[in-house]
C-alpha cells in the first residue's frame, strides 16, 4: 500500500504544483521557497544538528506549539527547533510567533509526503525525535523517521469518529503508519481511544496545550487601540467564518436591526485570507457598510466612522486582538457541518461565547464550555442574532458568562507540562536541562 501511495504521489506531483502555482495568485507565499517542499535545502543546517522537529500544518496549529515550543526550548537550552508547515499563513504565523527565540528556531516547509524528500530532508537537519500537532499522519515521513530512528509523537492529538472512518478506508497505508508512531499525547479519552483503534500501543490522555496559550500584551495593546478606535459601539465578533457562513450572518444581521443594540458593529473575521476580498463583496451586496482593518490606522488615524456597519478583520495573527476586542464572539465554522474551530481563545480573555450546531471538530472542548456556562450553542444564523442581542443588551449577564468562561479555560491548563514529562524516553541524544 505505502509504494502505491508513493507512486500516486509521483504521478500527482505536477498537478500539485500547478495547484500551488495557482494558489499563489491570491497568496504569493505558495510561490516560495519551493525547494524545501521538494526536500531541497542548500547548505548544511549547521555543525550542532537541529535536534527538535515540530510539524504545525497551518495558523491554527502553530499557535497550539506556542508553549509547548517555548517549554521545549527552556527544557533543551543546548538543541534547537526546525519548525516545519504547509501553508504560508502557517509559516507567517511562526515567524511572528516566534522571532524571540532568534537562532534557535528555524522553518521550513514540510517536503511532500514522498520517501526521497522526506529521507533529504532529515539527512539536511538531523533531527533526533518529531513531534507532529494535532492530527498530522503521514505515511512516507513515519517510515523514514523509523527507518532513521527518529521517534515520533503526535502531540496535542485530536481524532474525530468521522476522521477515523476516512482512516479506516485507507487499510493498511495508515494503520501501519499509525503503529510507527512512539507515543501519542490526545487531548481527551475519546481521542485516546480512537487513536488506540488504528493500533498505536503508547497513548496517554494530557489534555489540550490550547489551554496554556499565554496572550500575548502585543496583542491586549493591537485589541485596546481597535477597541478605541470603534468607540462605544457594542461589538459582536463572527471569528474563523468559513465559506457559506457569511451569508447567513450577514442576512441574519440585517433582518435583526431592530432587535440588535442600534449603533451595533459586526466584526468578521474570516478564517482563510485568501477570501477576504471575495467576503468585503458579499457585504457590500448585502447593503451594509464594511471596512477593512487593513486600512483602518491605530496610530493616531481617525475613528472608525459610525456610518460603518461591518468591520472585515482582515489582518494576519491578530485573533487575540480581535476577540480583546468585541463584546460577544461567535466561533465560526460550525453553522455548517464543518466541524468548529476552537473555541479557548475567546475563553481566555474572558468573553462570552456563541457556538453553532456543528462541533464534531472540537466536541468534548465545546460540551465542557458548555456545562461550565462559558459559551451557549445556537441552532441557525438567525438564533445567534438572537443571543447576541441579549447579551449586548444585558451588561451583567454579558459579564458573568465572560467569567465563566475563563474560569473553564483556566481550570484546563497543564497540558504542555504532561506531554513534556512524557518526552524523556524518547530524546536521547537531545541535550537537558
Amino acid at each position: 500500500m505505502r509504494l502505491f501511495y508513493s507512486v500516486m504521489w509521483a504521478l500527482a506531483l505536477p498537478l500539485v504544483l500547478l495547484r500551488l502555482w495557482l494558489r499563489g495568485r491570491q497568496e504569493p507565499g505558495y510561490r516560495q521557497h519551493w525547494g524545501e517542499r521538494l526536500g531541497f535545502y542548500g547548505a548544511a543546517a549547521s555543525a550542532a544538528p537541529l535536534s527538535i522537529w515540530v510539524h504545525a500544518v497551518s495558523v491554527g496549529e502553530t499557535r497550539a506549539a506556542e508553549p509547548l515550543i517555548d517549554a521545549l526550548l527552556a527544557q533543551y537550552p543546548t538543541s534547537r527547533i526546525v519548525l516545519t508547515h504547509m501553508t504560508p499563513t502557517g509559516r507567517a504565523t511562526g515567524k511572528s510567533l516566534f522571532a524571540k527565540h532568534g537562532a534557535r528556531l528555524v522553518q521550513s516547509y514540510l517536503p511532500y509526503d514522498t520517501a526521497g524528500m522526506v529521507r533529504r530532508f532529515i539527512r539536511h537537519f538531523e533531527p533526533r525525535i518529531c513531534i507532529l500537532m494535532e492530527t498530522e499522519v503521514w505515511p512516507n515521513l513515519i517510515g523514514q523517521c523509523v527507518r532513521a530512528q527518529v521517534p515520533v509523537v503526535l502531540a496535542n492529538a485530536r481524532l474525530s469518529e468521522r476522521s477515523l472512518r476516512k482512516a479506516s478506508r485507507f487499510g493498511s497505508l495508515l494503520i501501519d503508519a499509525a503503529r510507527g508512531i512512539s507515543l501519542v499525547a490526545a487531548q481527551t479519552e475519546a481521542d485516546a481511544a480512537r487513536v488506540r483503534a488504528l493500533g498505536v500501543a503508547n497513548v496517554a490522555v494530557t489534555g489540550s496545550i490550547k489551554f496554556d496559550v499565554v496572550v500575548p500584551q502585543a496583542a491586549l495593546d493591537t485589541g485596546a487601540a481597535l477597541r478605541a478606535h470603534i468607540g462605544a459601539r457594542p461589538v459582536l465578533l463572527c471569528a474563523s467564518t468559513r465559506e457559506g457562513e457569511e451569508v447567513l450572518i450577514l442576512e441574519a444581521f440585517r433582518r435583526a436591526r431592530a432587535a440588535l443594540p442600534a449603533n451595533v458593529l459586526l466584526l468578521l473575521v474570516p478564517r482563510h485570507p485568501q477570501r477576504f476580498e471575495e467576503v468585503e463583496k458579499l457585504v457590500a451586496d448585502s447593503g451594509l457598510q464594511v471596512q477593512r482593518r487593513s486600512r483602518l490606522r491605530l496610530d493616531g488615524g481617525a475613528a472608525l466612522p459610525a456610518r460603518v456597519d461591518v468591520l472585515l478583520g482582515d489582518s494576519m495573527g491578530e485573533m487575540f486582538a480581535y476577540y480583546a476586542a468585541c463584546d460577544c464572539a461567535f466561533v465560526g465554522g460550525s453553522l455548517l457541518p464543518l466541524g468548529g474551530q476552537n473555541l479557548i481563545e475567546p475563553a481566555a480573555l474572558g468573553k462570552p461565547v456563541l457556538i453553532g450546531p456543528h462541533t464534531f471538530n472540537f466536541a468534548l472542548v465545546t460540551e465542557d464550555a458548555l456545562a461550565a456556562g462559558g459559551a451557549e450553542r445556537v441552532a441557525d444564523a438567525p438564533a445567534l442574532m438572537e443571543q447576541a442581542a441579549r447579551l449586548l443588551g444585558d451588561s451583567a449577564a454579558r459579564a458573568a458568562m465572560g467569567a465563566r468562561a475563563l474560569a473553564f479555560a483556566s481550570q484546563h491548563r497543564g497540558a504542555t507540562a504532561r506531554t513534556l514529562a512524557l518526552l524523556p524516553p524518547l530524546t536521547a541524544g537531545v541535550s537537558s536541562k
